[in-house]
């Protein structure tokens, strides 16, 4: 009964963990595409406020248009839980924002 109870208890921990990583990267994708947004240098501006935003390694990829600014943020968590990590693997995260390009 314990085992079934531990093995329960740290699926919970790596579901939270994810849930958390997840709020993480979609915080990010907002920050830098809002960044992008108002600079001259959209992916220089993305990428260093998704670096402030997260300390997560993150993969920021930036398009920029005549009217908007998209910004891609993925993470691939490793699932370091015990025991639950080895049965799911890594989880990637992944979120876009698009935003209006204002002009300076």
């Amino acid at each position: 009964m314990i085992p079934i109870v531990v093995v329960m208890a740290l699926g919970l921990i790596a579901i939270a963990i994810a849930v958390r990583n997840e709020f993480a990267v979609e915080l990010a994708a907002r920050e830098g595409a809002r960044a992008a947004a108002v600079s001259a240098n959209p992916a220089a501006a993305a990428n260093g406020a998704v670096a402030r935003a997260v300390r997560l390694p993150v993969r920021v990829d930036t398009a920029s248009g005549s009217t908007t600014v998209t910004v891609t943020v993925t993470y691939v968590d490793p699932v370091d839980v015990a025991i639950i990590g080895a049965l799911i693997g890594p989880v990637t995260h992944t979120a876009t924002v698009t935003m209006a390009v204002e002009p300076p």
